[in-house]
């Protein structure tokens, strides 16, 4: 059965993903196309911002209302966004990202280079 808010959402996550800069969305990794659903640079969306998410303290975007678990998780750097990305239920369970994880570490390793350029 479709689940109506979710697709609402997901399909609000894309709407506001439009105004990402040509720049941006040029420099994104392929492996990135599964984040733009709920995650827009620049700006919240569904998830929250991610420009300079490299170094910021875990929960800390002005705006987005996060989980406990979130707010106490550390900053992040290469080790805690390769984890997180890989597991994130695993990594900081009680987080509310409903994602599961990108699996190739490949993949993995393009997102949290190119989360690195973002300012």
């Amino acid at each position: 059965m479709l689940n109506t808010k979710k697709l609402g959402l997901v399909l609000g996550a894309a709407l506001l993903a439009a105004p990402f800069t040509a720049s941006a969305q040029e420099a994104a990794p392929a492996a990135f196309n599964q984040c733009k659903a709920c995650h827009v640079i620049g700006k919240n969306g569904v998830g929250p911002n991610l420009a300079g998410v490299f170094g910021r303290k875990a929960g800390s975007v002005e705006g987005f209302k996060y989980s406990d678990q979130m707010k106490a998780a550390p900053a992040w750097d290469e080790a805690q966004l390769t984890k997180y990305l890989t597991d994130p239920k695993g990594t900081i369970p009680g987080n509310k990202m409903v994602f599961a994880g990108i699996k190739k570490p490949e993949d993995v390793a393009a997102v949290v280079d190119y989360l690195k350029t973002l300012k």
